[in-house]
């Protein structure tokens, strides 16, 4: 039973998904599809109704809407140009100092935002300027902008660990918050490094000026505000202040208050676009989420995890294997859809293969996510790499032979913190949290 609705189950979303349908539909169409040979229609479709209520009555999923509402305001708040000038006030004087701006830059601004595309957008044309007047290889800018965007959905507050979190049965948030520091950090770092290294062969210099600290102390105050959104959500988080969701409405309120009262960089016809851009955006996920819930339940019921999990180790019984061919498996599906619906796809699946062989759940949400995530800037889907290559005037041939070399620096990074538990587990397990 397991094989053949897990046959269906492929089949039916792969030819959905060809003929365009919406991912959310063509999940719960393939899912229902799957169970239909075990259980009747009328049974199927009731029980379908009841668990994608179910998988939206959930506390802690109102922190998603939050925090894409806290995220969407700092779009809009004129928060990238301050967080611009605070990296490259750090970075002046290495060469290629740009390229290293637009990389720092986007993982902090992705990690305040909680989008990849939002960094590669705002933080990309705004250095690009600077990178063309300088004589840098356009090509070159697109690709590290579009490569360096995703590491801020490591880095909390990140809305693709909380879809993690509700699918994967209440893995703590905090936890997985904190599990996403050092990852996030590794995939900035590997970029960094990359960006150098070509800056170097370029002959590119830093900021010849002198070093100014009065430059950095006002760049610093310019992003003490927004910086300190990250410190006062995930602290109160940590610290047993507020809940995940609490928190989410808490960033809210933040990024209303620099935004509209210090800032006064938005003003009411602009809030009215970003609350109704917000619940599209809300809309969509939650109602993704809700529609997973079918899948699981499917899932579950037929038994395909077991099946799953029975047949690997028929492949091989070394956890190390079975790890790198979750990962490719991972890397190919991510190429093909978004983080978040894969998220909900895969981690039934997956999660208790890992956990079987004494991985903690902490641990695989943040591979997973790190995994995912380069399907953001990987072709045909990319949204990411495409809005970078739309943002720097290029075009995909001309940015992949630059973006091989991140690929690279990436998925080093990802063996790492896969076969490395102690990159995601140590923070969480010093603040006390597993």
């Amino acid at each position: 039973m397991a094989i053949q609705s897990l046959i269906i189950m492929i089949a039916l979303l792969a030819i959905l998904l060809v003929l365009g349908i919406p991912i959310a539909i063509a999940i719960g169409i393939s899912a229902i599809g799957a169970i239909l040979p075990t259980m009747s229609l009328e049974t199927t479709v009731i029980t379908a109704a009841q668990r994608i209520f179910s998988g939206t009555s959930t506390f802690t999923l109102v922190a998603i809407p939050f925090f894409v509402l806290a995220g969407n305001i700092m779009n809009q708040g004129g928060i990238a140009k301050r967080l611009v000038n605070f990296v490259e006030a750090i970075v002046g004087k290495i060469p290629g100092s740009l390229l290293l701006t637009n990389v720092g830059a986007n993982a902090l601004f992705g990690a305040i935002s909680g989008s990849a595309a939002a960094a590669a957008a705002a933080v990309g044309g705004m250095v690009q300027d600077g990178e063309r007047e300088q004589g840098y290889d356009m090509d070159l800018a697109a690709a590290t902008n579009g490569a360096s965007a995703p590491s801020g959905l490591l880095i909390p507050p990140s809305n693709a660990l909380i879809t993690y979190s509700l699918v994967s049965g209440g893995t703590s948030v905090a936890a997985l918050f904190m599990a996403g520091y050092l990852p996030g950090l590794i995939w900035t770092l590997a970029c960094m490094v990359v960006a150098f290294i070509m800056a170097r062969k370029k002959g590119y210099l830093g900021d010849q000026r002198p070093f100014d600290w009065k430059r950095l102390g006002k760049a610093t105050l310019d992003a003490l505000l927004p910086l300190s959104l990250i410190v006062v959500v995930i602290g109160g988080i940590i610290a047993g202040v507020f809940t995940a969701t609490e928190g989410s409405a808490i960033a809210v309120i933040y990024a209303l208050f620099i935004s509209v009262v210090v800032y006064r960089s938005i003003s009411l016809k602009d809030l009215y676009k970003i609350l109704v851009d917000s619940a599209e955006t809300s809309g969509m996920v939650v109602f993704l989420i809700g529609v997973s819930n079918i899948l699981s339940w499917v899932m579950a019921f037929t038994g395909i995890p077991q099946a799953i999990a029975g047949a690997l180790p028929s492949t091989t019984e070394n956890p190390l294997a079975i790890m790198l061919i979750i990962n490719i498996i991972l890397l190919i599906s991510g190429t093909f859809m978004d983080v978040t619906p894969a998220i909900l796809i895969f981690t039934p699946i997956f999660l208790p293969i890992a956990t079987s062989f004494g991985m903690s759940p902490v641990h695989f949400g943040i591979i997973m996510v790190y995994n995912l995530c380069i399907g953001n800037i990987t072709p045909p889907v990319g949204n990411t790499l495409f809005v970078a290559i739309r943002v720097g005037k290029s075009t995909l041939a001309d940015v992949m032979p630059y973006m091989l070399s991140y690929y690279g620096a990436i998925l080093t990074g990802l063996l790492l913190v896969t076969y490395v538990p102690a990159i995601s587990l140590w923070l969480p397990e010093l603040a006390g949290l597993l």
